[in-house]
């Protein structure tokens, strides 16, 4: 039985994380219904990294373009890898606004006092419904080069909101890229090139609250390589649904799902 609770726990991460439904939200929600004797935030540490890794092999061709023709464009000035070059320092630009913020949150410890208000996940689902509602008919026509500083800049400025508890990151900036006039993939990848690095820092910054029990090591093993393998079925699947214009689907479940919490919990 504890196995299964630990197997259970990388499954919600690995189901939620990368989808527009919050997976910090959902992990309060199963904390407040399971009544079981689990540290949620080394677990929700623990799985985030499995998911982190899933993006990465998601992910890795594009990365290691990314990479390669940003140090190829600074050596030779190669006019071919200038895009990439580019898109590296829009990734850099997009992150910023969330980072500084997130820092200030943290430091400040400004959501201490609704972080763990199960009433605030209902209400921020509900806004996260709210929209992807907006955006359900979306279809820009920018691609991964026509993102400039303003497009950069904006879709920041949304993954703030990721920041709030119980508000979708990936939902936010998918939204932010698409209220940008980008193609639904573009603002697919973009989402997750800017979800990397702000994973990274997120983890830095909170490897000093993990509280590892040596006691629990295989099952903590087990939460990751499960919210890993979830995580990368699960963006596939997400990717589909975002190129195929289905977010109303999710719409009507945070919407659903917000209210349930607000008055059942």
């Amino acid at each position: 039985m504890e196995l299964l609770k630990y197997i259970f726990l990388g499954f919600i991460q690995g189901m939620t994380e990368t989808i527009p439904v919050s997976s910090s939200g959902h992990l309060m929600i199963f904390k407040r219904i399971m009544d079981v004797n689990v540290d949620f935030d080394t677990i929700a540490i623990l799985t985030n990294f499995g998911s982190l890794v899933a993006i990465i092999i998601l992910f890795w061709d594009d990365i290691v373009k990314i990479i390669k023709n940003f140090f190829k464009y600074i050596k030779t000035k190669d006019s071919k890898a200038k895009d990439e070059y580019k898109y590296a320092w829009m990734i850099v630009l997009g992150c910023i606004p969330a980072g500084l913020i997130g820092v200030l949150v943290s430091y400040f410890d400004l959501f201490a006092k609704i972080e763990n208000n199960i009433k605030i996940v209902g209400v921020s689902l509900i806004i996260t419904s709210i929209l992807l509602f907006i955006i359900r008919n979306f279809k820009g026509k920018k691609e991964d080069k026509q993102i400039g500083v303003k497009e950069a800049l904006t879709v920041g400025c949304f993954q703030i909101l990721g920041l709030f508890p119980g508000i979708s990151r990936s939902g936010s900036t998918i939204v932010g890229g698409m209220t940008q006039g980008l193609k639904r993939d573009t603002a697919f990848k973009y989402s997750f090139m800017l979800y990397i690095p702000m994973s990274i820092a997120a983890m830095a910054l909170e490897v000093f609250d993990l509280n590892i029990d040596p006691s629990l090591i295989l099952y903590y093993i087990v939460a990751i390589i499960v919210s890993l393998i979830v995580t990368l079925l699960v963006t596939k699947w997400f990717r589909k649904i975002v190129n195929n214009g289905k977010l109303i689907y999710f719409s009507i479940y945070c919407l659903v799902d917000g209210l349930l919490v607000i008055l059942f919990l």
